[in-house]
């Protein structure tokens, strides 16, 4: 899987977008995350929980936001994990 990786919030977040096109279901989303941690919002355009002292927000588009995270590798690493996940 294909990431660009985006720095956000000064640099305390970082958005790992899959450069495939995707529509993740949210539904899955909500039961893969709250494996790992609370799920502390969810709609249709994103899902907010908390892992790994990480707030992790998803997005159907397949982009994976992990704040505060500043290792990009790491974030290519949870990110394709998680859509892996949900994906599968």
């Amino acid at each position: 899987m294909r990431f660009t990786v985006t720095r956000l919030c000064g640099g305390k977040a970082l958005m790992a977008a899959s450069k495939d096109e995707m529509e993740l279901d949210m539904d899955k989303a909500e039961r893969v995350m709250s494996e790992r941690g609370p799920v502390k919002s969810k709609d249709e355009m994103m899902l907010v929980s908390q892992w790994n002292d990480m707030e992790v927000t998803v997005y159907p588009q397949g982009k994976v936001m992990f704040f505060p995270l500043a290792d990009k590798e790491k974030a290519v690493e949870y990110a394709t994990d998680i859509i892996e996940r949900i994906s599968g």
